[in-house]
């Protein structure tokens, strides 16, 4: 039974007090407290020995050892901590097998290594998606099993906001998506989603995009040539004939627009940045899609003024950049009223290397800006058959921003214009040297 330690000590001055009567019966008080003070080191001792054989014997250690008093106490004091001890181990183990097994359930392959990359523990899926071997994996380094470049970059870079997709090295076949997400000190949490599926599918439909208009540019170019030679002897046709033929000739105009675009689009999906990309100068790009967009503008007389605060270089591909940036200028002219103002800005700042197109348009709902590039969207259609645009104008900047390692931010509110911002990285702009002449805003009516 249990005692505290005030009735222990109550026990040893009694022990004490017999010895001394005893002592005083037998005529020698000192010789009889040596005799008991030896006796009981001698048992504390046999005590000692009990304990440690108890703890440190490899057998069975779930019935403590029999004794009385303070020993007693101790050793079943020990034995309660030791079950409770195993208890919550039990416990852990159960809960660490039901996350393993949970994970090992998932058709994902889940991986787990420190901050330095070693692997401590993956799952079945990882095993098969990625061939790693238990017995000679565990321990290394995850990027000397999946030996890509753009793997290892992405796993030291610690931004893990979008996703990479990678072939299995083990199963070339196979498309995987890596997310990592750190957890504890810099450790990682690595997820391997099977994509090759959507992959092939996206790839499906890239080729018949491709295929379908370049199959529909053949036939157009005929359909629009015949319309051509029609027109021109249409002042021996009825106006009937004649707004026929002039309404074929805006839709075959538009076909050709749109397929223009599709195949522009499919281009940049598919282009190798490497070979493409160069020391351009921004500064005779906007000229030029200025001087562009002030045809464009006509008798509408719109107030478009450009203004440049740097006049570095950019590393890019001129024909993409081109394109986009024409897509934003030449859309603010299609959808800002007459003598409206469009403002052009290139900047430079620590961020990084900046492209705003600011209009004083009618605006669109806000609620519109998260789907703006997707293909074929469009937040007013009324608008988009006024102005014969193909919806693809937008998608097309996002994929050349995303080939520049840029994003596109837009503003926009009803009755108060928009503003399209193309945000660039520092790494694509290099200093030059000022020109003789500062650049000053140029406006023209």
């Amino acid at each position: 039974m249990k005692k505290n330690w005030q009735s222990h000590i109550h026990r040893i001055f009694i022990s004490l007090a017999i010895l001394v009567i005893i002592g005083l019966i037998a005529g020698s008080v000192s010789w009889v407290l040596v005799l008991g003070l030896g006796a009981y080191l001698v048992w504390t001792l046999i005590q000692a020995i009990k304990l440690h054989q108890w703890l440190y014997s490899p057998g069975n250690k779930t019935t403590p050892p029999e004794s009385h008093g303070l020993w007693g106490d101790l050793f079943d004091g020990i034995h309660t901590l030791q079950k409770n001890h195993n208890s919550a181990q039990n416990r852990l183990k159960t809960m660490i097998n039901r996350v393993q097994e949970s994970a090992n359930a998932l058709n994902d392959a889940v991986i787990m290594t420190d901050a330095r990359g070693a692997m401590e523990w993956w799952n079945k899926s990882a095993t098969y998606y990625l061939g790693f071997v238990q017995r000679s994996d565990h321990g290394q380094p995850i990027y000397n099993l999946i030996r890509t470049p753009v793997f290892k970059t992405y796993f030291e870079q610690k931004n893990y906001d979008e996703p990479i997709e990678l072939s299995s090295p083990a199963k070339p076949h196979i498309t995987l998506r890596f997310r990592i997400t750190l957890f504890g000190e810099d450790d990682r949490l690595i997820i391997a989603q099977d994509i090759t599926r959507v992959h092939n599918l996206e790839q499906m439909r890239k080729d018949f995009v491709s295929n379908v208009s370049h199959e529909l540019r053949t036939p157009l170019t005929v359909i629009s040539g015949y319309l051509e030679t029609l027109s021109g002897s249409s002042d021996a046709l009825s106006p009937v004939w004649k707004r026929a033929l002039n309404t074929m000739s805006d839709q075959t105009g538009r076909m050709e627009q749109l397929i223009t675009d599709l195949l522009l689009l499919a281009k940049f999906e598919t282009i190798d940045q490497r070979q493409t990309q160069k020391e351009i100068s921004i500064h005779s790009l906007l000229t030029t899609i200025k001087s562009d967009a002030i045809a464009l503008s006509g008798k509408q007389h719109h107030r478009i003024n450009l203004t440049e605060s740097t006049n570095g270089l950019f590393i890019g591909d001129e024909n993409q950049l081109r394109s986009a940036f024409s897509n934003i200028i030449f859309n603010a002219v299609k959808y800002t009223p007459t003598e409206g103002n469009i403002d052009i800005h290139w900047w430079f700042d620590g961020d990084g290397v900046h492209l705003s197109v600011k209009d004083s348009g009618d605006g669109f709902d806000p609620i519109h800006i998260p789907r703006l590039t997707e293909r074929f969207y469009r937040a007013d259609p009324s608008r988009h058959k006024e102005t014969g645009g193909s919806g693809l104008g937008l998608a097309i900047v996002k994929h050349v921003l995303r080939n520049h390692d840029g994003e596109l931010e837009v503003k926009s509110n009803l009755g108060l214009g928009s503003e399209f911002i193309c945000h660039f990285p520092k790494s694509r702009y290099i200093e030059h040297p000022p020109r003789s002449n500062t650049i000053r805003p140029q406006t023209d009516r």
